[in-house]
């Protein structure tokens, strides 16, 4: 590209560890650190280019032929810096199987947008998909009526992830009558995704459903994929204990399509400490404003008026792809200004056609309590007011702890007795005393008062 300078650095072993961006630019004297872009090679190699304007600021339109998904399982959302071919894997035609994705960014990072591209694919793929859109159907609304399932609340998130999982343990067994160990798309069953957008909601620490949702998607993850049916999660660039608990989403992180929109400092450490970033190696930064210079403004000199307008939205890394450490940004998708009802060019991109599929009947995956509560008062959620109860079996004694106690709290010995009569595994005096001590030091549990009672943290 005209006016671009490029160094090919020699790096030590290893390539280079705790890159510094603000440092190099300073070093290039450039003031606008987003036309610096830093990019580790194999081996001992590095590549600096120095752009006349950040790269990825100006993106085309994503077409439908974008969004068709290649005899590889690929469809290509946006494009890296170099202009490559950004591509999210949705089959694995070599090995039958279904992916396992999540999305993260914070808000007004572009998740929604990229949820979109991809249910679009999804649609014009022949790929059918049963949807939780979590913020009450804001997110992507115009995916209603163009997807199998849509549903809006955690209570029927649940309804439809256990739907999933029935219909993967029913593909298992008819394949295993059949002599098949793989997943052939059409033969005689179609590919398959469940996706949940804001999925924070759902899994995060005080959700109705968290525990329940947490084992559905971990079962999704770890038998789904190998009979066609693919779990991806989109969420707020938050820290994954928050999503679920610990190793929810670990298994499905290591193998599978993981995008980082603009992130939060807490997300990037978690990733490390995962091993999805090598140790020591940073990203360069995604700022909201990008081609933006902070200088100290002389008496009487005013910025621009849209100095401070976020225009970063769609920039991302695709942690699990082949360049994991290179900048991209998705095509534009939709308007770039909020419509007043739908947007058209999205409603463009799915299409008039049926969408592939048939819903989930929630109702079928209902228990006989729940069917029967359903026909009471709605609780003002979408839900029903007895809803699914927790899966007890599946619950640390932190989250039992948490269940059990009422808002006044109870004694210890209350709650001990409590906890080995909630069907769960038994729990003896000691690991009690050291999860309410672990809890108090989180800031879940009440300080002891004298009264002898363990009580929660209002809100917890």
């Amino acid at each position: 590209m005209k006016d671009v300078r490029e160094y090919v650095l020699r790096t030590p072993p290893g390539g280079v560890k705790r890159y510094d961006h603000d440092a190099l630019c300073d070093l290039l004297d450039v003031d606008d650190r987003s036309r610096v872009i830093f990019e580790q090679g194999v081996g001992r190699e590095a590549i600096v280019r120095v752009y006349p304007s950040n790269p990825l600021m100006n993106m085309r339109e994503v077409s439908v032929d974008d969004l068709l998904m290649d005899e590889r399982g690929y469809v290509t959302l946006g494009t890296y810096y170099d202009g490559s071919p950004m591509r999210f894997r949705l089959f694995d035609p070599k090995t039958g199987n279904a992916q396992r994705g999540a999305i993260f960014g914070t808000t007004g990072a572009g998740k929604s947008r990229l949820v979109q591209a991809i249910l679009v694919a999804c649609k014009r793929s022949g790929i059918v998909v049963h949807l939780a859109d979590l913020k009450n159907g804001q997110s992507v609304p115009e995916a209603n009526g163009q997807i199998a399932t849509r549903v809006t609340t955690q209570c029927e998130a649940i309804l439809m992830l256990r739907g999933l999982v029935a219909e993967a343990e029913r593909r298992m067994k008819a394949y295993a009558a059949l002599g098949r160990s793989g997943f052939v798309i059409g033969d005689p069953d179609p590919l398959v995704y469940g996706i949940i957008d804001e999925a924070n909601r759902l899994l995060e620490k005080g959700a109705p459903f968290r525990d329940e949702a947490a084992r559905l998607i971990k079962e999704l993850g770890r038998t789904g994929r190998s009979v066609g049916v693919g779990v991806i999660l989109a969420a707020q660039a938050g820290h994954l204990d928050e999503l679920g608990g610990s190793d929810t989403l670990r298994a499905m992180l290591k193998e599978g399509e993981v995008i980082l929109l603009r992130w939060s400092s807490g997300m990037m450490q978690q990733l490390v400490g995962d091993g999805l970033i090598p140790r020591g190696e940073a990203l360069q930064p995604i700022p909201k404003v990008v081609g933006q210079v902070r200088r100290i403004r002389r008496y009487n000199e005013t910025a621009a008026e849209d100095y401070d307008d976020v225009n970063s939205q769609g920039m991302l890394y695709h942690l699990t792809g082949a360049r994991p450490t290179s900048m991209a940004r998705t095509y534009v998708v939709g308007s770039v200004a909020p419509c007043t009802g739908h947007d058209p060019l999205i409603l463009a991109l799915y299409g008039d056609s049926s969408p592939p599929g048939q819903a989930i009947d929630l109702e079928a995956y209902m228990t006989s309590e729940e069917r029967g509560s359903a026909d009471g008062e709605d609780d003002g959620a979408g839900a029903p007011p007895n809803k699914p109860t927790p899966d007890v079996a599946s619950m640390t004694t932190a989250d039992r702890i948490l269940e059990a106690l009422p808002p006044d709290g109870m004694t210890e010995a209350e709650l001990l007795a409590a906890l080995n009569d909630d069907g769960g595994r038994e729990v003896r005096r000691g690991t009690v005393r050291t999860t309410i001590s672990n809890l108090r030091n989180h800031g879940q549990l009440a300080r002891p008062d004298g009264t002898g009672r363990v009580i929660p943290v209002p809100g917890d």
